[in-house]
């Protein structure tokens, strides 16, 4: 053992750095590789995120940006994914690399400091901080699967138990157990389901078929044998994933007077495009007693629905990387369905991720994906432990049907 040790620290120091910031990444990563691969810890879970936050709060400069590099990579990759599907697949690696050097930097703001009280601070602000609009990178997560509770009030007593026991040497350290204690989460509340029977519709359409144009008529059968489906086992409402419909709807008024007849014997909802005004919008339609309301997105995926960039430099982005396609555009409200007397929140995908969408703590939402963009991958995972975080914070019952994984009812 004793020689193991003298090996190890006769390394020369980047390496060093190098090793324990990966082992950081992984113990801060874990959670989503576990959920993964259908695996169930709290106390693992519990010991990985802590000690991962603690060694934040003590490693030397080098070791907190090389960890948030690896965090990047770890939580992330499969966004390069996408761009395979705009023909920029060479842009894959680039991707990658620009992501891990985001959350570098994300991360690195720790290691503008030693104190270690300083970094708790900064660390507990980084909470409040979405980069380029981008918000998956919930610090608070980590402890979704966990004893300890995911609200700001519990992480911050979590960063603060952390800090006083790494700052103080004496047995009084032991004191900061009173702080996790306060944190930890005894019960989660019981929610109701709604009085309807829903049928959750899951597809395996591959992204790159999907707007095949000899796909297409494949893809709209299909939509309609899974309703027949529906109807004939008795269901209240059927949900259909993001863009299930690979068109504009709206301009298709034989499919469309179609699904309104068929929403007399069962209520649908539905993804598909919607165009008007010369302005495309990614919607859900809702069929409900022949009547058809839809509900446009309001917030829209950054640099895969709209470029968070300034106006002077977002059009050459639009036109370099995504084959000249516009902005999508976006309501300015979330939308609600009222199915038979119940309300349920809309939510296309990304939104169903988001805490604006959540405002007045709806009971249940209704949320389509399409997942096909980063298949195979750990998005549809990290997806799901997003949308249980919300539906926690917020009390909701979530109702996910996607395409190419996630399917299910999140709460």
């Amino acid at each position: 053992m004793q020689q193991l040790i003298i090996r190890f620290q006769s390394l020369p120091s980047v390496l060093i750095d190098i090793i324990n910031a990966l082992i950081i990444a992984l113990l801060f990563s874990a959670f989503i590789y576990f959920e993964q691969w259908h695996i169930s810890y709290l106390t693992i879970n519990t010991l990985f995120a802590l000690i991962a936050l603690y060694a934040f709060l003590i490693v030397n400069r080098r070791t907190v940006l090389i960890s948030g590099l690896f965090i990047g990579l770890l939580w992330f990759y499969w966004i390069s994914y996408s761009f395979e599907y705009y023909h920029v697949g060479w842009m894959t690696p680039v991707i990658i690399v620009l992501f891990a050097l985001i959350y570098m930097l994300f991360f690195g703001v720790l290691a503008l400091t030693k104190q270690i009280w300083l970094r708790a601070l900064f660390l507990f602000a980084l909470t409040f901080y979405e980069p380029f609009d981008w918000n998956w990178m919930q610090i608070e997560l980590i402890f979704i699967d966990s004893y300890f509770g995911i609200e700001k009030w519990q992480f911050a007593l979590i960063l603060a138990g952390l800090s006083l026991f790494a700052m103080l040497k004496t047995p009084l350290r032991y004191a900061s157990l009173i702080l996790f204690v306060s944190a930890l989460q005894f019960s989660t509340p019981q929610k109701p389901l709604p009085p309807l029977s829903i049928k959750l519709v899951s597809t395996q359409t591959p992204q790159a078929l999907k707007w095949e144009a000899d796909q297409r008529s494949q893809s709209v059968a299909d939509n309609f044998a899974a309703i027949e489906q529906a109807i004939e086992e008795n269901y209240d409402l059927v949900l259909l994933p993001e863009s299930v419909f690979p068109l504009f709807l709206n301009h298709h008024p034989l499919i469309e007077s179609e699904l309104k007849a068929l929403s007399y014997k069962i209520a649908i909802i539905t993804g598909a495009l919607y165009a008007e005004d010369g302005k495309n919008y990614n919607v859900s339609y809702f069929f409900q007693q022949g009547k058809m309301q839809i509900a446009k997105k309001m917030i829209l995926v950054p640099f895969g629905e709209y470029i968070p960039l300034p106006n002077f430099i977002k059009s050459w982005v639009n036109e370099t990387f995504f084959d000249g396609a516009s902005d999508y555009i976006n309501a300015q409200q979330p939308t609600d369905f009222n199915v038979s007397g119940v309300l349920f929140r809309n939510a296309v995908c990304y939104e169903a991720t988001c805490e604006e969408l959540y405002a007045g703590d709806p009971k249940f939402m209704v949320a389509l994906s399409n997942n096909a963009w980063f298949n195979p991958s750990i998005e549809p995972t990290l997806q799901r432990l997003l949308m249980r975080y919300y539906a926690r914070k917020h009390g909701t019952v979530i109702f996910h049907s996607a395409n190419m994984g996630g399917s299910g009812i999140v709460w």
